[in-house]
């Protein structure tokens, strides 16, 4: 019997496949717990339409990052900092203060996960910070460590 698949089910595939499984495993697992339905005409044009509407968003969501990562290159941030003898700050400048830091100055909302860190900022100066964007697209943010 082919069914479409509501959710991932370990050992036959992932959320909106069409599977073909036995008459008595869809009738007697799949279909009461809602994890399947039966493949009819209409629910296959449901899965098609639902298909192309999820890969238009992803095609719209790729765009807006491309060019979200135009936009930073353009926009370095500026965070000030206390630091001791010898120019080495007080802690170091976390990714939630850049996340902060483009958000108050270009209106720019990147969550601080997505940003990535190689090594702690813990001295004054000018540094590339990578951004995860999503899609396998990503942006570098200048940083500006400036004395206050």
């Amino acid at each position: 019997m082919k069914v479409i698949l509501q959710q991932d089910v370990k050992g036959h595939g992932k959320k909106g496949q069409m599977v073909e499984v036995s008459d008595g495993y869809a009738r007697n697992f799949l279909l009461p717990r809602k994890l399947a339905v039966e493949a009819s005409a209409e629910n296959i044009n449901t899965m098609k339409m639902q298909d192309k509407a999820r890969r238009a968003r992803e095609a719209e969501e790729r765009a807006a990052a491309v060019e979200l990562s135009g936009r930073l290159k353009d926009c370095p941030v500026k965070i000030v900092a206390k630091a001791g003898q010898g120019g080495r700050l007080f802690g170091s400048v976390t990714s939630k203060e850049i996340s902060e830091g483009l958000k108050e100055q270009y209106n720019i909302d990147i969550n601080k996960t997505k940003i990535v860190q190689s090594e702690p900022i813990k001295a004054f100066g000018g540094y590339e910070v990578k951004c995860k964007l999503g899609y396998e697209i990503t942006g570098t943010i200048r940083v500006m460590v400036e004395e206050g």
